[in-house]
């Protein structure tokens, strides 16, 4: 298949794909006699593989590293179960200090009128780091 028709089985754009290539997360693909790029089903499945791992926040280094546990069939599913266990709590870390940062914003936002000169801003002020 061309890389128009792979990019339509993996939902992903065309440029998504050469980024990808030359990130070396999907292997270059080999040239047919007419000099266009000749993909297989395997690759459209490499993807959305990659395309779901990103939907759930991995890196594209996490990626790689999940992509040869799934070309290494014998593995244990330990590893992957592992890294999902740890890109979970990062997440929970982020939600936590952006809990704490909305938080932060709020009180901001509720100390502010919403009128007048911006020398009497609380927000301005806060993010100079003037004290009030």
């Amino acid at each position: 298949m061309n890389i128009g028709q792979l990019a339509r089985q993996a939902g992903v754009p065309i440029d998504t794909i050469r980024y990808y290539e030359r990130e070396q997360v999907l292997p270059p693909a080999p040239r047919g006699a007419n000099g266009y790029r000749q993909y297989a089903a395997e690759d459209a499945r490499r993807l959305r593989f990659v395309r779901r791992a990103k939907e759930l926040g991995f890196t594209l280094d996490e990626i790689r590293g999940l992509l040869a546990l799934s070309d290494a069939r014998h593995a244990d599913m330990g590893s992957v179960r592992a890294a999902a266990q740890e890109k979970l709590t990062l997440i929970g870390q982020r939600i936590v200090e952006l809990q704490r940062v909305r938080d932060a914003l709020r009180v901001l936002v509720d100390a502010c009128p919403g009128h007048g000169g911006l020398d009497e801003c609380p927000i301005m002020s806060a993010l100079s780091g003037a004290e009030r």
